[in-house]
């Protein structure tokens, strides 16, 4: 018996040896290899095309199936924002309202009417929020196999529920750990090969290898994110000694852009595995990052940019200028301090394909750092309100007292004035013409 066993235990490993051989043969033969040459064999490409037909054909089963079952409704396609807005000016829109009392507002003359435009708006401003929109996960108008977007959809056919099965476990069985040991070799590589190229001199030997070992890393990086990444308008790509912006989704925006070429980040230094990456890759190459206290110092940010683009040979900056994180819908205001180190400005837009994935970091839910004294406040207040069955409030109660800025308060009075005391003013310039047309 005891023989029996350890002859099963042997085949046992030798088989688990013999799949784990060809289980790494195969991803650096036909993945790693490659990505390192910058060359694909295509696959991913038919496995993409494969999906999106999937993706198509599961769409279209469900709204059938929603007409098959009329119990059920029908969703309806998911608008921009919560309410729908005229999109009209103010003239058009306090036109609308003083429809009724056939007065027009050409007169130049003052209607009760006038004031529901601004509660309007305001209630508007309150009830569809566009900024707080843009930071939270972008929704789908179908389903992708990874969630059910609509609240609806329990059961529609026996062949989508296969294909939903079969989707689970190619998911978690074949790509989630091709994907994890790709990370881990890509991160891997990416730490020993900086740190071996810093003890060379600083030479054109140095920066090529430098920028050959980046190069290698983040495109096995991206092979493990599965991404296909198309590139528009190479003639407009980077230059080194320019500054390269871009909006910004994810953390996984800098792997998509150095699959084509390396830049030079620029970031707040961090502790942990991430300091380890950014120390091990400051060694080979010129990268900016700043200490917490230093971030506050505007001037000494500028300054170190400055003579970093001066050299013309360094690579070009990589800087994401609206500070955080948007969910791949929109773009927010950039910070003008990226404009004012002067050199050649490079515009990149990057946008992902919400159909294959969320690629949307929430930066304020999964910090890469530890807790700060702001994140320690709300939680201590969060605590407060729950043990004291209190409502968990988000607002600054200074608020209450506080006025709202007398600018953006002027600026509405100013449109409003202009329009009717304005074209008043203008009507009584003008010459009378009615006794002439009759």
């Amino acid at each position: 018996m005891t023989d029996l066993c350890e002859g099963g235990m042997d085949d046992l490993w030798s088989i688990t040896t013999l799949l784990l051989q060809v289980w790494f043969s195969v991803m650096i033969g036909l993945i790693m290899i490659p990505a390192m040459f910058g060359l694909s064999l295509g696959v991913t490409s038919v496995y993409i095309q494969i999906l999106v037909k999937i993706l198509e054909w599961a769409t279209l089963r469900i709204q059938r199936g929603h007409r098959d079952r009329p119990t059920l409704p029908v969703p309806a396609p998911l608008p921009n924002g919560l309410i729908q807005r005229e999109g009209g000016s103010m003239e058009q829109e306090m036109g609308e309202l003083r429809r009724y009392r056939t007065q027009s507002i050409s007169r130049g003359e003052f209607a009760l009417s006038d004031s529901f435009y601004f509660y309007r708006k305001g209630l508007e401003s309150i009830v569809d929020d566009q900024v707080t929109q843009r930071f939270s996960s972008e929704e789908l108008v179908s389903w992708n196999l990874l969630t059910r977007t609509n609240h609806n959809f329990h059961y529609i056919s026996l062949r989508l529920t296969i294909i939903w099965g079969l989707g689970v476990i190619i998911r978690y069985c074949v790509l989630f750990p091709l994907r994890i040991t790709l990370a881990i070799i890509g991160i891997s590589w990416l730490v020993i090969g900086t740190t071996l190229v810093g003890f060379l001199p600083n030479r054109r030997v140095k920066n090529w290898l430098s920028e050959l070992v980046h190069l290698m890393c983040y495109r096995i990086c991206a092979r493990g994110l599965s991404a296909t990444i198309q590139y528009h308008n190479k003639n407009n790509k980077p230059q080194k000694g320019g500054i390269c912006v871009a909006n910004h989704t994810s953390p996984i925006d800098i792997v998509i852009l150095a699959n084509d070429g390396c830049y030079a980040m620029v970031g707040q230094s961090h502790s942990g595995l991430m300091g380890v990456i950014q120390r091990s890759m400051v060694r080979s190459c010129p990268h900016v990052w700043f200490e917490r206290s230093e971030m506050r110092d505007r001037h000494a940010v500028t300054s170190r940019l400055r003579a970093h683009v001066a050299a013309k040979r360094n690579l070009p900056i990589l800087i994401f200028p609206e500070g955080t994180c948007i969910n791949n819908t929109s773009v927010m205001m950039f910070k003008k301090g990226s404009f004012e180190i002067g050199g050649t400005i490079y515009p990149v837009a990057i946008k992902y394909d919400p159909r294959f994935g969320d690629a949307f970091w929430n930066s304020a839910k999964y910090n890469m750092e530890g807790e700060d004294a702001t994140k320690f406040a709300n939680r201590v207040k969060s605590a407060i309100a729950h043990q004291g069955g209190l409502l968990d409030m988000a607002w600054d109660g200074s608020l209450k007292r506080d006025k709202v800025k007398e600018e953006f308060k002027e600026h509405q009075q100013k449109m409003y004035s202009s329009m009717v005391v304005g074209k008043k003013a203008r009507d009584s310039q003008e010459p009378h013409t009615e006794s002439t047309n009759s």
